[in-house]
C-alpha cells in the first residue's frame, strides 16, 4: 500500500507541476479542469487549510475523487443499465421524459436533470437494490454501547449490511423488485444522503460519503447523455445476466455488453 501511495503521489505532482507550468506561461487562461480549480481556491484563500500544504491538499483531493469515484460510479452504471436492459419499459419511460424536456435537437445539460424525475428514481431504485459498498465502509465504536440488546464494547469494527437493509420486506414492498416509481409515491420523499435510515446507499452521518453531491452530478448527467443519445439492446435480446461478482465494490460476475444505435442527429455526435 505504501508503494502504491508513493506512485500515485508522484503521478499527481506531475499533474500538479504541469498544471502550474501552463499558469505560469499564460498558456492556461482560465481554469480547464478540477485541478486549475483547486490551486485557484488554495491562492485565493492561503488559509483554508491551516497547517497544510497548499500542493498536498490538492494532489489528496484530485486523488481521492479519481480513486473512489472512479470505481463506484462505473459499478453503479453497470448496474442500473442492466436494469434498464431487463426491464425495457423503464428504458423507454426515461426515453420519453427526455424527449420531453431536451428534445432531439441538442444534447443534454446539467441543467435539465432537475426536470428528469423518473431517471432520478431510475438511479435512487438502483442504489437501493445494488449499493456500491453494500456494507459501507468499516465503523469503530468509540465506547461501550448497548444497540437493539446487543453489547458492543469500544473498539469494535462495525460493518452496517445496506444491501440487507434496504431490501427489507418490513419497509419495502417487493423489496427484490425494480421499482423505480416507488421513489415517486411511496417514498418520494427519500433521498440519498442519509436522511431514512432504511435507505443509505452513501451511509449516514458526519462520516457518510463526502462525495454524494458529486456522484449524484455525474451518474445522473451520465445515464440521461447516454439513453438519451442511444437506444440499448443485448446481443441475442435475451435477459441479461444479473450475477454478482466479488470485490470491494458491488460488481456485475460478468462484463456488460450491449448494442448501441443513435437516436439524434449525427452532427450532435461530433
Amino acid at each position: 500500500m505504501k508503494k502504491l501511495a508513493k506512485r500515485f503521489d508522484i503521478l499527481a505532482q506531475g499533474w500538479l507541476e504541469e498544471h502550474k507550468k501552463k499558469r505560469a506561461s499564460g498558456e492556461a487562461r482560465e481554469d480547464e479542469d478540477f485541478m486549475d480549480v483547486m490551486i485557484t481556491v488554495l491562492e485565493d484563500d492561503p488559509q483554508l487549510f491551516p497547517g497544510h500544504d497548499a500542493d498536498t491538499v490538492n494532489k489528496a483531493t484530485c486523488l481521492a475523487m479519481i480513486i473512489a469515484a472512479s470505481d463506484t460510479t462505473t459499478v453503479t452504471l453497470t448496474w442500473v443499465l442492466t436494469l434498464l436492459l431487463n426491464h425495457p419499459y423503464a428504458l423507454k419511460k426515461a426515453q420519453h421524459e427526455l424527449d420531453i424536456h431536451v428534445g432531439s435537437e441538442r444534447q443534454v445539460n446539467e441543467s435539465d436533470i432537475k426536470n428528469l424525475v423518473y431517471l432520478q428514481a431510475i438511479i435512487k431504485e438502483t442504489l437501493r437494490l445494488y449499493p456500491a459498498g453494500p456494507l459501507s465502509v468499516p465503523h469503530e465504536s468509540m465506547e461501550d454501547c448497548t444497540v437493539s440488546g446487543y453489547h458492543v464494547p469500544a473498539g469494535t469494527r462495525l460493518l452496517v449490511n445496506l444491501w440487507r437493509i434496504q431490501r427489507d420486506p418490513a419497509v419495502w414492498s417487493d423489496p427484490c423488485e425494480f421499482k423505480p416509481e416507488r421513489f415517486l409515491t411511496t417514498h418520494k420523499d427519500f433521498d440519498v444522503r442519509g436522511n431514512n435510515h432504511e435507505y443509505t446507499p452513501f451511509s449516514s452521518g458526519r462520516r457518510m460519503c463526502p462525495g454524494v453531491s458529486f456522484a449524484l452530478q455525474v451518474l445522473q448527467l451520465t445515464l440521461a447523455s447516454l439513453i438519451h443519445g442511444f437506444d440499448f439492446e443485448t446481443q441475442s435480446n435475451e435477459a441479461v445476466d444479473m450475477s454478482e461478482g466479488i470485490g470491494l465494490t458491488y460488481v456485475k460476475a460478468s462484463p456488460l455488453e450491449v448494442l448501441l444505435s443513435p437516436r439524434l442527429s449525427p452532427s450532435l455526435y461530433a
